[in-house]
């Protein structure tokens, strides 16, 4: 073999560092290079795009959702059956993926306080609730584009129905609810909230 087809390495010592010296990359291995990293880049710019557009959709889907945002309870205007539980603070804010998290705090009939979550779509599907002793899912359902439907469960039961509306304004809504309580009772509250935020 001659030396012009062998790969010569030649450690020069100088100053306590060492240098490797190669022969010059043959020409077709550095255009396959090259057509590797424009095909990774182009990859990469192709990514980046996508999960811009789905950025942007998910921002979009929330800011056009009015629900978000935190509500306190109007309790001059509300109207409530005796005994029934008051959610004084409703806070709806982006979870996971395209899910919205609603937190709501509030007080039981002997004034307790209660905290209760609930993860999931406005699809009218049933989603886990933690924390509430009264009911385990809830669904939210659209029906108009301030109107959303809703329905809590216990045990697979239906406990309550009600309509969420909010104004054209953006500031204020209204929660109807109907029931039945834990003794068995029929219930309707009308609640008025502001929004704060």
């Amino acid at each position: 073999m001659t030396t012009g087809t062998l790969m010569k390495v030649r450690l020069t010592y100088y100053t306590g560092a060492v240098f490797r010296l190669y022969p010059q990359i043959p020409p077709w291995i550095d255009a396959y290079r090259r057509k590797c990293s424009h095909r990774a880049v182009r990859t990469n710019r192709t990514t980046l795009a996508a999960l811009t557009v789905l950025l942007t959709a998910t921002a979009a889907t929330f800011a056009a959702n009015p629900l978000m945002g935190t509500w306190k309870l109007n309790e001059g205007k509300s109207k409530f059956a005796p005994g029934a539980t008051k959610n004084t603070t409703v806070t709806y804010t982006p979870a996971k993926g395209d899910m919205i998290k609603c937190t709501v705090d509030g007080v039981d009939k002997d004034g307790k306080p209660i905290h209760w979550t609930w993860v999931g779509k406005f699809d009218g599907k049933p989603y886990q609730i933690k924390g509430s002793p009264s009911f385990d899912t809830l669904t939210y359902k659209p029906v108009k584009d301030r109107t959303n439907k809703t329905t809590a469960r216990k045990a697979g039961k239906v406990v309550m129905t009600g309509t969420i509306t909010v104004a054209k304004d953006g500031k204020s809504r209204v929660v109807t609810l109907t029931g039945t309580d834990a003794n068995g009772q029929k219930f309707t509250n009308t609640t008025y909230y502001d929004k704060q935020q």
